[in-house]
């Protein structure tokens, strides 16, 4: 259970349901206005929502794009890197975009002719390169291509002959955008394949688990009140007491076989006795003992232990000061995700939307630095989690009304809504109220007032 709160915590953080787009288009160096660039990022992000939501845009038609990125996410804690392929399917009357992404094990990508407890080195028998975990290097040391098996290592529906590798390229030569999007969180120089997020504290979590099914097992059996009859020098016939399992669970019966079970009656030969011993189950320490190897284990991932085990009993400055902590790590963690998967799938679906003339990008083939000003966006997720709503909405008021943020951002870090649409949807309800005689317009309200003061 500990394991898992530390995946699932952080997915549900980080990615939540879904990093959404926020178009953030280089205006002043394109040379247009504001209003133009504001109409041309919702015209965009309309546009770019037609593939995102749609499952099509998933190879095996299973998820969309929002949902992929906690798949991805979970996939590159648990495995060490997560991976995704770049496709291209056919386009459909309902579909007009040909992109597919295709996630797929880690466990996959491998040295050919290996499997991941053999050998992890190979070479490319054409080329020479080098092969690292399936991860085909030059003699610079740069990525140039992935070997992905045709299945899983140590499958036993498939025997050994029937494996096979297929290399991709990392990079396509003529359009030079990715074939294959690796997710990895890099910790040291040099490193091609990722390390799974609870390698560090692997050890720990399996002890914890050991140590908890011993104490459940242990309360369980204690749980169990059982009568032993200890049997005179005269048994005594018709005694009127049977034993609480039934004949048909006990199988074949044996004299010198003693079972403990609720309510169970054992009948002990004469001469034997029994001494029940209190094992003082649970431990009264238990807790604390679990609670102190969560501040080591949240102290090792960057999760405090009040994440981790969902448990706030502190004060508001301490809980506070974790969750602030922790969305240090999650904000970092959402900033390479986003680089790493959602920005370079939206740059290679504008290339096709500006190709089909579905977005309309003057000069985006002629300059790779007018592409970037047409790609450039935001990705924002889940926001952090309030304590106090009201000193939090008070901080975000003092913080605007001292230019030390705007109120856009505020609202992304408070809700993770969308200011534009949020005054729009305002105006709409305020018109609405209006019209329906619940509010006083700012004309009739300055009607009145000037009519009260003459």
């Amino acid at each position: 259970a500990l394991g898992r709160s530390a995946i699932v915590t952080p997915r549900t953080n980080v990615i939540g349901a879904g990093l959404r787009l926020k178009s953030r288009i280089d205006y002043d160096f394109l040379g247009i206005g504001r209003e133009q660039a504001d109409q041309w990022e919702r015209k965009t992000e309309r546009e770019f929502s037609l593939w995102a939501d749609s499952r099509f845009c998933d190879a095996l038609r299973l998820n969309n794009f929002y949902e992929m990125q906690g798949i991805l996410f979970m996939s590159a804690l648990l495995n060490g890197d997560g991976w995704a392929a770049v496709k291209q399917g056919d386009i459909q009357r309902y579909f007009p975009y040909a992109l597919r992404l295709h996630l797929f094990e880690a466990d996959r990508v491998s040295t050919p002719d290996t499997f991941a407890l053999t050998g992890i080195q190979g070479r490319n028998k054409e080329n020479g390169n080098r092969i690292y975990s399936g991860v085909e290097i030059d003699d610079n040391g740069a990525v140039v291509a992935y070997w992905i098996s045709n299945h899983y290592p140590y499958d036993p529906a498939n025997p050994y002959w029937k494996y096979g590798w297929n290399r991709v390229e990392a990079f396509g030569q003529i359009t030079g955008q990715p074939n294959v999007l690796q997710i990895m969180d890099t910790e040291r120089c040099e490193q091609y394949r990722g390390v799974p997020y609870l390698a560090p504290v692997l050890e720990a979590i399996k002890q914890i688990g050991r140590y908890t099914e011993a104490e459940l097992t242990a309360a369980i059996i204690t749980g169990f009140f059982t009568v032993f009859l200890k049997e005179g020098e005269t048994p005594v016939a018709g005694f009127g007491l049977e034993e609480a399992i039934p004949q048909e669970e006990k199988g074949d019966v044996d004299p010198n076989e003693y079972e403990l079970g609720a309510g169970t009656i054992n009948s002990l030969p004469p001469g034997y006795s029994v001494e029940i011993a209190d094992p003082k189950r649970p431990a009264t320490n238990f807790d604390a003992f679990i609670t102190a190897m969560a501040r080591h284990i949240g102290g090792a991932l960057e999760l405090p232990y009040e994440l981790l085990l969902k448990s706030f009993t502190a004060s508001y400055s301490a809980s506070r000061a974790a969750l602030l902590e922790a969305w240090k790590a999650f904000r970092m963690r959402r900033t390479w995700f986003a680089s790493d998967f959602c920005q370079p799938v939206y740059e290679i679906w504008m290339h096709e939307a500006v190709a089909r003339g579905r977005i309309r990008a003057f000069g985006f083939f002629n300059d790779p630095l007018i592409a970037k000003a047409w790609c450039r966006s935001e990705w924002h997720g889940p926001a952090p989690g309030q304590i106090d709503p009201m000193k939090e909405v008070q901080a975000a008021q003092k913080r605007v009304e001292n230019c030390f943020s705007t109120r856009e951002r505020e609202t992304m870090e408070l809700t993770g809504g969308d200011f534009d649409k949020n005054v729009e949807q305002l105006e709409l309800e305020r018109t609405m109220m209006e019209k329906a005689g619940l509010l006083q317009s700012a004309v009739t309200q300055t009607q009145e007032g000037g009519e009260e003061t003459g």
